[in-house]
């Protein structure tokens, strides 16, 4: 790839992250309602910091990070590198703020332009495999992000929303009949065997035994689960593994998450507020 490719690559990924977070409100940015997401000013941050530290600190010479703490704060999982702050507490600080973040993103990414442009010939492969694998990383954090934004506000009362559907030309198709497809099992080579990018939890290729199986050819759709959830299928512990069926007891789970029945119907809280749930389309877990 050439420098001015990776370059128009490298603004076009960052800036599309920055393109998900234009429909929030500051207040949108920074709470973290559980454990199990980050408020999107983390994310915004997170995959700067991980530009700084793995491209930036490693290649510039007498490089000195942008905040001495932000590596403490936006650090997630590399333990190398030192110690964090607490996943579960993410929420937690109101500092940086999201200008500062914002601000953050910008003069890495001014730093990152920079260094494409300088690194010596010798160094550019492995530079520009290292730049591609950080694209791919801040790509991660946009699925992330975007889920995380539902939870966000798929959880509040108003039933906000993120950004409007765009209308859909044509009328609603049912789903054809099921049917079940049949797969030989035996020995399977599986993993990432190209040239191309690939995470290293995806390879190296090997075999795997697998039993003969069936698989449905189409998605389970809105209208077969909601017959499911009326023949009692939240309250019949034999449909579900145990530790699923105490979850279910525990959370006293009666519908999916994000659904709600209004007035004998359902609807769906989604990233374009409350919808009603079409019958005919799949169902789905995170509804982006």
């Amino acid at each position: 790839m050439q420098r001015s490719d990776l370059q128009d690559r490298y603004l076009q990924v960052r800036q599309f992250t920055e393109h998900l977070c234009q429909p929030l409100a500051i207040e949108d940015h920074v709470i973290q309602p559980i454990e199990d997401l980050s408020p999107p000013k983390w994310h915004l941050g997170h995959t700067t910091w991980f530009f700084e530290t793995f491209l930036l600190e490693a290649s510039v010479p007498d490089y000195q990070p942008h905040h001495p703490l932000y590596g403490f704060i936006l650090n997630s999982y590399y333990h190398h590198v030192g110690d964090r702050w607490s996943r579960s507490d993410r929420g937690y600080l109101s500092r940086p703020t999201v200008e500062e973040i914002y601000q953050y993103r910008k003069i890495i990414d001014e730093r990152m332009l920079e260094l494409i442009d300088a690194v010596d010939e010798e160094d550019w492969q492995p530079l520009s495999d290292l730049i591609t694998l950080g694209l791919n990383h801040e790509q991660q954090h946009q699925e992330l992000l975007v889920t995380d934004v539902k939870y966000i506000l798929g959880i509040n009362p108003l039933h906000p929303v993120y950004r409007e559907a765009k209308a859909v030309e044509g009328s609603v198709q049912e789903m054809p009949p099921a049917c079940q497809v049949a797969f030989e099992g035996g020995l399977h080579e599986i993993g990432h065997q190209e040239e191309d990018f690939s995470f290293d939890n995806e390879g190296p290729p090997h075999q795997v035994f697998l039993q003969d199986f069936l698989l449905q050819d189409r998605l389970v759709t809105n209208g077969e689960y909601i017959e499911f959830m009326e023949a009692s299928g939240y309250r019949t512990a034999d449909l579900w593994l145990s530790e699923a069926w105490k979850t279910v007891q525990a959370e006293g789970w009666r519908a999916p998450l994000y659904w709600e029945r209004i007035d004998g119907e359902w609807w769906s809280q989604t990233l374009s507020g409350m919808q009603p749930i079409d019958p005919h389309g799949p169902v789905v877990h995170v509804s982006y």
